[in-house]
């Protein structure tokens, strides 16, 4: 068992966890859903925790009193101590043993879940000041173990760190539509930008008679047979994620109305075809 300094609070015992700074305590709220979380959600966790661990939990002691006040209703402060399995993302090594703060949604009789043995996924980041200590990333930077999400957060690992990965979106840079020589012809261009400045571009052809079609491209190359992007994959997440709702009036170059018109039904068509971020 492990143990946890005991502070006194006026007349009264607390539990406390070591004296280690933890950050805010509601960044370290965990919910107790074992539903399998969307691509989406993973995504975001895996692009922003340094750390992701698999891990069994050893020992569990719940923090009460003045160091649990701010817990949210519903809920109960534990102090976790974990035995790590595996390393699934992170720069160097990490001690088999660590110790983290985590706000763990109660049963619906309003009793703690066990937490002891439990095997779990942490998301988190390492503490500069303790190497034997991490702090969650998330409400949800706890999630139990599962072999599904296990490997649907090894799969969007593997496509993080790949060389050839795609870059976060952040906004629209310049969009325009070219009409064709015939009637419903045209060609929609819209150029992106992205957290590291590498070119991805959409294109929406429109051909008389057709459907319109986009496809994304990335690099310098504009590739036009490409075609959408496949649902949950990291391109997708950073295109339907990162994509404003709107194109913006600032980014449309043309004059023309109608030319115009035509650049933000081809923005519109993409969304749709990304469907929503979840």
């Amino acid at each position: 068992m492990i143990r946890v300094p005991v502070i006194a609070f006026c007349c009264a015992a607390s539990l406390a966890v070591p004296s280690v700074s933890l950050g805010n305590p509601l960044q370290n709220l965990v919910t107790g859903s074992t539903a399998l979380p969307s691509y989406s959600s993973s995504a975001r966790q895996v692009l922003a925790a340094p750390l992701i661990i698999d891990a069994r939990v050893r020992d569990a002691v719940r923090i009460k009193g003045a160091e649990a006040a701010d817990v949210q209703p519903g809920r109960a402060r534990f102090y976790l101590v974990v035995e790590v399995l595996a390393l699934i993302r992170g720069t160097e090594s990490v001690p088999l043993r660590l110790g983290y703060v985590a706000d763990v949604a109660l049963d619906a009789r309003g009793k703690a879940p066990k937490l002891k043995k439990q095997r779990v996924l942490l998301f988190a980041r390492p503490l500069p000041t303790r190497a034997d200590h991490i702090q969650l990333i998330d409400p949800d930077g706890q999630r139990p173990w599962s072999p599904e999400l296990d490997s649907l957060v090894r799969g969007i690992t593997r496509e993080v760190v790949a060389a050839n990965a795609p870059p976060a979106v952040k906004g629209v840079g310049n969009a325009f539509h070219v009409p064709g020589s015939l009637p419903g012809e045209g060609e929609t261009q819209i150029f992106l930008q992205t957290a590291t400045n590498v070119p991805v571009s959409l294109q929406v052809l429109r051909r008389p008679g057709e459907q319109p079609r986009w496809s994304v491209s990335l690099g310098d190359i504009v590739d036009e047979t490409g075609g959408p992007v496949r649902p949950d994959t990291l391109l997708w997440y950073h295109l339907a994620c990162g994509l404003p709702r709107e194109l913006p009036v600032g980014s449309i170059d043309s004059a023309d109305a109608t030319n115009a018109q035509i650049a933000r039904e081809d923005y519109q068509l993409v969304l749709q075809s990304l469907g929503p971020c979840r």
